[in-house]
Parts: structure tokens; sequence; C-alpha cells
């Protein structure tokens, strides 16, 4: 079985949707499961409703401009007497009718339960569309299969439960599921962090032991840099497992950081094409004699620069690296880039849940800090370090990095 991969950009709008018919017909339409994203920019929609509804606004508002979308959507791939339109109505009856019921106080638990309509409502106009023209599927709910703990937002996965479950699905027919999503012991969704539709695919990957999965991008495959950030970049025909880890983590877009531990275990190829030109080869990633090491440049942008020292300027000891790290932990903030000294710990962090001022805040208790937001982290892979001065030109440098064939520098 092949997995294949479609991003809200890939089904933004109806001529999008109609588009993946075409990928479709160019790859071959015979074992494979689809797993779908929410349409163009729903998840933000979503997120400013669930926002909105915590400050005690109209979010009602926002969730009627998503449910406007999909059905005009909708409209333009189905006629009007379909029964998919009662169905996407019925999604947005849900939420509203979940945020009025719901008592919880909990942010990251009530976010789940309802951006993640967005990738439920999109999978099914896809399914319903393919069946339509003959593309026959079944429609599948992500979260009768994948399961994880009840970290919201960032549910960790119960291999051993979501094997099980997996293992049932008939290899003989063909699938369109959701990405980001997955439930608790209890049912309730859980989703598996932001752009995590990648890591759900390779999820389903390994667990059906597919052949390979192919993720269908806006771009011609892993470039040696953004294009929308640099200039003369190139397309990597071939890549191993292990740089496109190290690129993913490093902050490549293209990749969601997860996404290739599960599919390097079991040598399942992995594909990055463009869903404007199905037939362009794109970009492999697995074990290969052509693989190739070119220097590639990745861009992290919205960073904080956090300088931690202690209060009487004795060395940062272990204890101390513990209890920065359970704040760190505490607070899901992540770690782009670390650099410690004998009395100050030096940190690049990505602040995806808002929480830098409350971890400043815990950190003052013990320490001394200095914090810069808003700053990039510039990272150069296989860079040629004889160039190292074209590295740093028309930069302000606030913290570098050199280590074997990789440059980081934190500029603002």
């Amino acid at each position: 079985m092949k997995v294949f991969k479609f991003g809200g950009a890939s089904v933004k709008d109806a001529e999008s949707v109609k588009n993946v018919s075409v990928v479709l017909g160019s790859e071959g339409f015979e074992n494979c499961l689809l797993v779908v994203s929410a349409m163009g920019k729903t998840t933000n929609a979503l997120e400013k409703a669930v926002e909105n509804y915590f400050n005690k606004i109209d979010y009602q508002t926002e969730i009627e401009k998503v449910k406007q979308n999909h059905l005009e959507i909708s409209e333009g791939l189905f006629q009007k007497d379909h029964p998919v339109l009662a169905e996407i109505s019925l999604f947005f009856d849900d939420i509203e009718s979940f945020l009025r019921r719901n008592k919880s106080p909990n942010y990251n638990f009530v976010y789940d339960q309802v951006v993640s309509c967005g990738e439920m409502i999109s999978s099914k106009i896809v399914s319903e569309y393919l069946n339509d023209i003959q593309f026959k599927n079944e429609w599948l709910d992500a979260r009768d299969y994948i399961k994880t703990d009840s970290n919201y937002r960032e549910g960790n996965i119960n291999w051993e439960a979501t094997q099980r479950n997996i293992a049932e699905i008939n290899l003989q027919t063909c699938f369109v599921t959701q990405g980001f999503i997955a439930s608790e012991a209890n049912n309730f969704t859980v989703t598996l962090g932001r752009e995590g539709s990648d890591y759900s695919a390779a999820i389903f990957a390994y667990c059906l032991n597919a052949e390979a999965m192919t993720i269908w991008k806006d771009v011609p495959g892993v470039m040696t840099g953004d294009p929308r950030k640099f200039e003369n970049v190139k397309l990597l025909s071939n890549i191993s497992y292990e740089e496109a880890i190290e690129m993913a983590y490093y902050g490549a877009s293209i990749i969601h950081p997860k996404t290739l531990q599960p599919l390097k275990q079991k040598n399942i190829p992995f594909y990055v094409k463009s869903f404007l030109d199905p037939r362009n080869p794109g970009t492999k990633v697995g074990a290969s004699a052509k693989n190739e090491e070119q220097e590639t440049y990745i861009l992290k942008e919205n960073q904080s620069l956090i300088h931690i020292s202690t209060r009487d300027f004795s060395f940062i000891a272990e204890e101390h690296l513990s209890q920065i790290f359970a704040l760190l932990a505490k607070n899901k903030i992540t770690i782009s880039l670390m650099q410690t000294s004998a009395i100050s710990l030096a940190l690049c962090i990505e602040d995806k849940y808002d929480a830098i001022d409350h971890l400043n805040q815990e950190l003052q208790i013990s320490f001394n800090t200095e914090m810069v937001k808003s700053v990039s982290l510039f990272t150069v892979r296989n860079a040629k370090l004889e160039d190292l001065n074209k590295f740093y030109e028309n930069k302000n440098i606030l913290l570098e990095q050199i280590s074997k064939k990789t440059i980081q520098v934190v500029t603002n």
C-alpha cells in the first residue's frame, strides 16, 4: 500500500480538490491511503475562534466564516442537493454545541476538540468528491486508529494500540483519512502538534508497512533553501534519512521533525513531490548511493534569545540545568539552539504556545535573565567553512555556533 499526504495548500479550494484527482490519475489509485490536512487557512481561523471563546468575545462569527468557506468550496464540487452539504453543516453545529456545553477551563483540551474539525471536514469533502468521480474509497476517522496519551496539542503516540488498530485495515481498499488528529483513552480528540499531518502519514505508513509515502507540496521537492527566503536554490533529488532528519531538526519547514524516524525504522522510501507537476520526480528520501550532501540554508523566524545566569555568579551546574529544562518542558517551549559558558546559558527558543513571558517570570525567581524577542536562527548545513565570512555579511550577530559542517547564527 502507498500513503499519500495532501496538505492544506493542495486542497485549499474546489480547483485544488479537483487537482487531487489529477495527481491520483498520474500516480495510480490502487491500494493507497490519502491523509488530508485542513483546507487552506482553516486551522488558523479555528484557532482564532478558540482564542475568542476563552476571551469571552464573539467566536460564532469566526466559525460561520469557516463554515461558509467550506460550503462555497463544496458548491464548486457537488450538486446542490448532495448529502455532503448537510453533513458539513452538522460538523459546524457540533463545534458550536460543544462550545456551548463545555465546562473545561483547559485551553489545550478545548483547542483540540475544535481545531481538529478542519481535518474532519476537508477529508470528508475529498472522499465524497473522489467517490463521485469513480475514485472509489472509504472514509476513515483517524481517531479510531491513532491513539495517544492525554497531552493535548502535542499527543504522544501509543504505538502498541495504534499498531493493533491499523492492522485491522483492509489493504485491498483505498481510504481517505485525516492528518494531525488522534484520540486518547477516553476517545477525546488529541492533536499531534502544528503541521502534524506529515507525522500522521508516517504513522500510517509505518503500521501498514507501506511500500512508499509521498507528501504533495507546492514546491518541486526538498530544496537547498526555502525559495521564498533564499535565491538560487536547487532541488535535492536524493537525500538520506539522516540528512532529512537533521534538516527537519534545524527547522526546514518542508518536513515535519517527527516524520522521518518511523519511515527510517522500516526503510520506507519517502518522496516530496509537487502537486502542480506530479510527473516531476521530486525528492526521494531514503537509502541510496545517489544521496547528495549539498550546502543547504534554513531560516527559523519568530524565535527568542534568552540568557540565563546565576544570581551569585556561580557556575551553571547540573541542578540549575535540571530546573531550567523542567520549566521549559512545563511551558512547552522548544530549544532551537543552546550554548553554555561557565556562568550563563544562552537559549534560542521557539514559543509555540505564547508562554515565554510566563517562563521568564518563573526563571527570574531563581536566575537573572536577559531576553530578546523576534530574532531569527540561520542554519547552514554542509557548509564550506572556508567561505565562512559570507554567512556573516549584513547581519547583526547575537549568538553563533559552529560544529562539523554546520553553522548557526542568531540575528535580529
